[in-house]
């Protein structure tokens, strides 16, 4: 089997990687990579991160598609591994920072301090990397739905389906999102 044709259905690109043409995988990730990345990357604030997060989301749904339905967006359905896969990050970044904590005094001195002093940071803030650090300080309850409608362009319905919320919650979370942004931004 060559090359699916581009305007092939997801779900036809799902049947096709489950029959085990390779093609069919291939076209999902070129067809999606993007978007998962850009989610990624502003859940996480980090690009070499949120490259190894897109990795790991396409692994995990790769894995895992004899599970999908494909009655449902394949877009949805990648968007939630890819949010679990952030969500899994964090966590164990804060099992990490916990241990690097728990060390002697005498050796805390060799843990470098990564965040940068105020005049650096002052200095070397640019508007776009200043605002994406905001997003990516949000909590997470508030980030998503905010990268998910406003900087992955899904509408209402399809962000609450991904969190699996009502779309009244998404409304709610994305202005309350803007309002914790807007105090970050100007404080």
């Amino acid at each position: 089997m060559g090359a699916p044709p581009a305007d092939a259905s997801d779900a036809a690109l799902v049947a096709a990687a489950l029959a085990g043409h390779q093609p069919g995988y291939s076209a999902l990730m070129d067809r999606h990579r993007d978007a998962v990345f850009r989610v990624a990357r502003h859940h996480l604030g980090d690009e070499t991160e949120a490259l190894d997060i897109t990795q790991e989301a396409f692994v995990s749904a790769f894995a895992a598609m004899a599970r999908y339905d494909p009655a449902k967006p394949f877009r949805t359905w990648l968007i939630r591994i890819t949010l679990n896969k952030c969500h899994d990050w964090a966590r164990r970044r804060a099992v990490r920072r916990l241990f690097r904590m728990a060390r002697p005094l005498d050796e805390a001195f060799d843990i470098a301090d990564g965040g940068q002093d105020p005049e650096a940071a002052a200095i070397s803030a640019r508007e776009v990397e200043r605002i994406g650090a905001a997003v990516a300080a949000l909590p997470a309850n508030l980030k998503e739905p905010l990268i998910l409608c406003r900087i992955e362009g899904m509408s209402m319905a399809e962000a609450a389906a991904v969190l699996s919320l009502s779309e009244k919650a998404v409304e709610t979370r994305i202005y309350r999102a803007r309002q914790k942004l807007s105090e970050m931004l100007e404080g």
